[in-house]
């Protein structure tokens, strides 16, 4: 059954510790991207910063993949391995995203940032994927049907002229990385179960600068862009309350 976990005062307490984690660990892995930085370097620095905070890397090992944090460089949507020798070049973008397990409660959370200088057109990428992550959190509340959430985020990005990405969708989140419910960027109002209070939620717009279609590239895990075009991705774990949600993993 698809049931919506909600989560105990234990488990919404352990998730704020784990948030707060993932937050810091993202702003400091973010300053690290420069031209010339390797993926590896951020990777091992992300989990060695978890680990000294007394977490888990809730990425480490999950069916396989071979990294703590997932930095996808600019056609690459998400998935794309940290533990890779590749080297940041000025104007590439890279999605960084990060799981932290502490005490037996995940939380998910993701940023992109531009590399040295980046163009007007990337710059403007990520401005829009930032602001559809906003104008997703201000539908969810208590009662909520996912749709909201996915109309809201397709709405504002097609307007804008970019597309969001089809195959890959936020998710409920806690006991385990991937919970009920799905929650794509892309649908109807008023369609879909509804958010109960207490439970937490991964919102993450995916959008990209041409076609929206994606595909798996050779590793098994990378999902970039058939066209080559830009991706950006942005993401919050989240708690849903009666009027609202509370962001779990501000950075």
């Amino acid at each position: 059954m698809n049931v919506i976990v909600v989560k105990n005062d234990r488990e919404l307490d352990a998730m704020r510790r784990g948030g707060k984690i993932l937050g810091a660990v993202l702003q400091e892995v973010a300053k690290m991207v420069e031209p010339g930085a390797v993926l590896k370097d951020l990777n091992d620095a992300a989990e060695r910063m978890i680990r000294e905070a007394g977490g888990e890397p809730a990425f480490l090992g999950y069916r396989g993949f071979p990294a703590a944090l997932c930095v996808s460089v600019n056609d690459e949507v998400v998935h794309g391995s940290g533990a890779r020798d590749r080297i940041l070049q000025e104007g590439d973008i890279a999605g960084l995203d990060l799981g932290v397990r502490y005490g037996g409660m995940i939380v998910d959370g993701a940023i992109t940032v531009g590399v040295g200088m980046i163009s007007k057109d990337a710059k403007r990428l990520i401005s829009v994927a930032r602001d559809a992550l906003q104008r997703a959190l201000e539908q969810v509340h208590e009662g909520t049907p996912v749709g909201d959430v996915s109309a809201a985020v397709q709405a504002y990005v097609e307007r804008e002229g970019f597309g969001v990405v089809r195959d890959m969708v936020g998710h409920g989140v806690g006991r385990d990385l991937h919970e009920p419910p799905e929650g794509p960027n892309f649908g109807t109002k008023g369609t879909g179960p509804r958010f109960p209070a207490g439970a937490t939620i991964a919102i993450e717009p995916m959008i990209t600068a041409g076609d929206w279609r994606v595909k798996t590239l050779s590793d098994g895990w990378t999902v970039a862009t058939v066209d080559g075009s830009l991706s950006a991705h942005f993401e919050h774990t989240v708690f849903v309350t009666e009027k609202g949600c509370e962001i779990l993993t501000k950075q």
